[in-house]
């Protein structure tokens, strides 16, 4: 049944400024990488760049390849002291996120790219990162609408008046409406 009145056409979401600003941003960064290798090419060699961007290359898979054994050596202390009943959180797996990064920027190849995989390298530069990085998230986590992911990640964790994260799990206290003892599907 028509009433003829015309429905509105659906309006397309907004994108954000992130995903609107990002294929542009990855663009001038491939400009930039290039316009830096052609200008190092021209002052030295083309031989000296495939140096430079060999080195980088390796040098990017030697660090990736360690903080990846680091990473692996932790988690298996972590099991063992775990099945040992010492429970005690070590300190030593942090930073390996970012020294991974720092590696794979390393082997992409372009000379910004190497600039940026070194400082990530620096553990003071680490810290800083992983500090914003962390603070960014939290601050993102606070504002998340209801409903959304970072909602439902917000009321999962418990803090104490002293700050430790208490874990836990959801109870329903629900009783079931069907006959057999089944819950109905949740609907969300």
């Amino acid at each position: 049944m028509t009433t003829g009145v015309p429905t509105p056409a659906p309006s397309r979401p907004r994108r954000s400024r992130p995903r609107t600003f990002l294929p542009l941003g990855v663009a001038v960064w491939l400009v930039l990488e290039i316009w830096l290798l052609t200008l190092v090419a021209h002052a030295t060699s083309g031989f000296t760049v495939f140096l430079l961007l060999v080195a980088g290359f390796v040098l990017g898979s030697v660090v990736i390849k360690r903080a990846g054994r680091r990473a692996f050596r932790n988690l298996s202390q972590t099991l063992q002291q775990a099945q040992g009943g010492a429970a005690s959180p070590g300190d030593g797996g942090r930073g390996n996120g970012l020294t991974m990064l720092g590696g794979l920027l390393l082997m992409i190849p372009g000379l910004i790219s190497d600039v940026i995989g070194l400082l990530l390298l620096v553990p003071p530069v680490q810290k800083g990162v992983s500090r914003y990085a962390q603070g960014a998230f939290e601050r993102r986590m606070r504002l998340a609408a209801p409903g959304s992911v970072g909602d439902a990640f917000q009321q999962a964790r418990i803090h104490r008046p002293d700050g430790k994260v208490v874990q836990g799990e959801v109870i329903r206290e629900e009783t079931p409406s069907e006959p057999g003892g089944h819950y109905p599907p949740l609907n969300r």
